[in-house]
């Protein structure tokens, strides 16, 4: 038997679009079949879970059968996808993988950040780092292009200036100019940092830089001034990884 969604229900799941209301009530939402399985199958703990099909397995006290309209009342996607559920954001875990790890310096589009996450995940790469105004990896539109990813990789929002000066591992900064990543000699261990969309890597990131690296433009005209920030985490991670099998 279907349930009705309540306004305060309603009220609530809509709120969590807003990061402060997500940070607030230490909430935020999952879309779509396969995301919530992925975290179904985590250590997230489920809060609620509403859909159109009764397709999951979750405890009957957290599960709701609701209509396609009400759906549509609570869903952030312009073409919802069966179900959305509600979990808890945890504790951030303070543990830093020992082997490559991804820095983010106020990456601000959910798209790249989702994308990002699913890099790491496919890479092997535990840790990713985010200065504090990097986007909030539990923003609805992240946790959807992570596919659920997410619940693979662990996000930390930290000052990003003091959390490198505490390491002694190898920083690599991408930048226009710099070693040709190619042709670069690289370890199994390091971190890697990628800058905004618009201005790249801040000059107080840049000065805790070990070694400045570029992907190289082949292109003739060379009108193109920079790669998405997403596609040179790609090429970077697999120039990385590529080394590690070829020793």
């Amino acid at each position: 038997m279907s349930s009705v969604l309540s306004k305060n229900q309603i009220k609530v799941v809509k709120s969590l679009s807003q990061k402060k209301n997500r940070q607030q009530l230490g909430l935020f939402i999952v879309e779509g079949v396969k995301g919530i399985s992925e975290f179904l199958n985590s250590d997230y703990s489920l809060v609620n879970l509403y859909t159109t099909k009764p397709i999951f397995e979750a405890p009957e006290e957290l599960l709701s059968l609701i209509s396609d309209a009400d759906l549509k009342k609570i869903t952030a996607l312009k073409n919802p996808n069966t179900a959305l559920a509600v979990f808890k954001i945890p504790e951030p875990k303070q543990d830093l993988d020992p082997g490559l790890v991804v820095a983010l310096d106020d990456v601000r589009d959910p798209g790249n950040l989702g994308t990002i996450i699913r890099l790491c995940d496919w890479y092997g790469v535990k840790s990713l780092i985010c200065s504090l105004n990097t986007v909030d990896c539990y923003n609805s539109k992240v946790v959807q292009a992570t596919m659920g990813s997410l619940t693979r990789v662990n996000v930390q929002y930290v000052d990003l200036e003091s959390y490198l000066k505490t390491h002694s591992i190898e920083v690599f900064g991408t930048f226009l100019e710099g070693e040709n990543i190619y042709s670069s000699s690289l370890p199994e261990r390091g971190i890697i940092v990628l800058g905004n969309e618009g201005n790249g890597i801040s000059e107080a990131i840049e000065s805790q830089v070990d070694r400045k690296v570029t992907i190289p433009q082949f292109g003739i005209v060379k009108a193109t001034e920079s790669l998405n920030v997403a596609n040179a985490t790609a090429i970077l991670l697999s120039e990385f990884r590529r080394r590690t099998i070829e020793k």
